[in-house]
């Protein structure tokens, strides 16, 4: 997709990641133009310990994306779409506890 960018435009960074959202972000990013750069599990107890694959066990794990894009519109909009997926699950497990 980004062969015929000469240049990256842009790029956002998305931590921790909820492992439940992984293949709708990843779909979201084929569908608007853009691509994962780079996806890791990082440790949430060790900073140095750094995965770039699952790990066996991903407990304790955070997941982190890097998505570029050759025009910045695209990666607003993915942006603006993982906020509001992140507001809305919030939402409802709010509604769910009372």
């Amino acid at each position: 997709m980004l062969d015929s960018c000469k240049t990256t435009y842009g790029q956002i960074e998305l931590k921790n990641v909820n492992k439940d959202i992984v293949n709708w972000l990843e779909a979201i990013v084929e569908e608007n133009n853009a691509n994962v750069e780079k996806k890791e599990w990082k440790s949430k107890y060790n900073s140095y310990v750094i995965y770039d694959y699952e790990p066996f066990c991903s407990e304790g794990f955070e997941i982190n994306y890097i998505i570029t894009s050759c025009d910045y519109s695209y990666l607003s909009f993915i942006k603006y779409l993982y906020e509001e997926k992140i507001n809305t699950i919030d939402f409802l497990e709010k509604c769910y506890a009372i």
